[in-house]
């Protein structure tokens, strides 16, 4: 084996051998931040038509999205969140963390299993597709059909991590048929039980319906998120780990980053529209609930009208360590209010990636943060 860090361990005829080191190493959505994934924009694709996407992204871009699907974005639209995307890289890199990226993708390239076909996205989002937990990486079954073989662009990486001690594990991979949905789902109105067009049919989830506090994991059920995952990744990472879920009353909820953001140890940023505090998990009793402030208005129409996220996107931040963390520049209200609590937000540009779906924590994937398996409740 390569001649790493770790003192040996015997082998079955009492030979030591030099212990391989991952690379991978996250516990925390805080812990100083030394290595990450960055999305990337080339060969996006607006996703194609199906019921579980447009019932998960505002009425006019489902609408735009429903009559565009399959086609490359507009240049107008790419070429602007480029220029932000490659600052942000920037920013990381002065701040001295690693930046891996994917390959590009041509994304209109149709594909298909025995069931159904599609084309694809794009690889903007890695914190949709995979889970770090420690030293290991979980590719996850994301109930989106359009993007079934995403990860496929960050397989050089992965190898990379694996080749080098990292643990690479994959979900069971969903078969996305007609059982897996509900096909008489309606969005709940104000006031109505919570239901959602995931069925049980199997184990379905996307990474960034989860946030994590060491050996504690938060995370929300959703329209990509079924009971079935959560209780195949209890499983998976066993009694050395608690899931806690948040109760959400967003009526279309996807991704716990936009509702319930873990900042620091003691320390949660909730979204006051979804979330009621009283009725949060216990174990949060003792940490500092922190209410984002009402979003700044986005002025620009087709922004408006092509964001596949809602307004609450102001707090879709990624931490550097316990007290920086990098905010976007136009939601001035969170800034201020992050200073207030005692953080050092770093502004920078990303709101025009919110037509890729999402900002700066949707856009990353944290793979190595200098810190150790904790917990931080009692």
């Amino acid at each position: 084996m390569a001649v790493l860090q770790n003192p040996g361990v015997p082998t079955p005829t009492g030979e030591l051998v030099e212990q391989q080191v991952s690379p991978v190493n996250s516990h925390t959505e805080w812990d100083p931040l030394e290595e990450i994934i960055v999305g990337r924009l080339e060969g996006a694709t607006i996703p194609s038509d199906h019921p579980v996407v447009t019932c998960n992204v505002p009425p006019w871009a489902g609408r735009l999205q429903g009559l565009a699907a399959g086609f490359r974005y507009p240049r107008v639209l790419v070429e602007q969140a480029q220029q932000e995307i490659d600052g942000f890289v920037g920013l990381l890199e002065s701040l001295g963390v690693t930046v891996r990226r994917p390959d590009a993708v041509d994304h209109r390239r149709r594909f298909a299993t025995p069931d159904w076909s599609s084309r694809g996205f794009c690889n903007t989002c890695p914190r949709d597709s995979m889970l770090v937990i420690g030293d290991e990486i979980i590719e996850t079954p994301m109930a989106w059909p359009c993007r079934y073989f995403e990860t496929h662009s960050y397989r050089p990486i992965l190898k990379d991590y694996f080749r080098r001690g990292a643990r690479w594990t994959a979900a069971p991979r969903p078969q996305l048929t007609d059982e897996l949905f509900d096909r008489d789902f309606r969005v709940p109105e104000d006031g109505e039980p919570m239901r959602y067009i995931l069925t049980e049919f199997e184990p379905v989830f996307d990474a960034a319906d989860f946030v994590r506090a060491g050996r504690d994991l938060f995370v929300t059920r959703s329209n990509v998120t079924n009971a079935m995952g959560i209780d195949w990744l209890r499983r998976h990472l066993g009694p050395g780990y608690r899931i806690h879920e948040i109760e959400s009353r967003c009526r279309t909820p996807m991704h716990i980053d936009t509702t319930f953001v873990l900042l620091a140890p003691g320390k949660v940023l909730v979204n006051p529209e979804y979330i009621d505090v009283d009725r949060l998990p216990a174990v949060l009793d003792s940490w500092d609930v922190l209410v984002a402030p009402e979003p700044e208005p986005i002025d620009e129409r087709l922004l408006r009208v092509t964001s596949m996220c809602g307004k609450w996107l102001s707090m879709n931040v990624l931490m550097i360590d316990e007290r920086r963390v990098i905010a976007e520049r136009h939601h001035t209200g969170m800034l201020r209010a992050l200073e207030k609590w005692g953080f050092e937000p770093i502004p920078c540009d990303l709101l025009h990636y919110a037509p890729f779906g999402g900002s700066f924590h949707c856009a990353t994937l944290d793979v190595r943060r200098r810190g150790s398996l904790q917990s931080y409740f009692d």
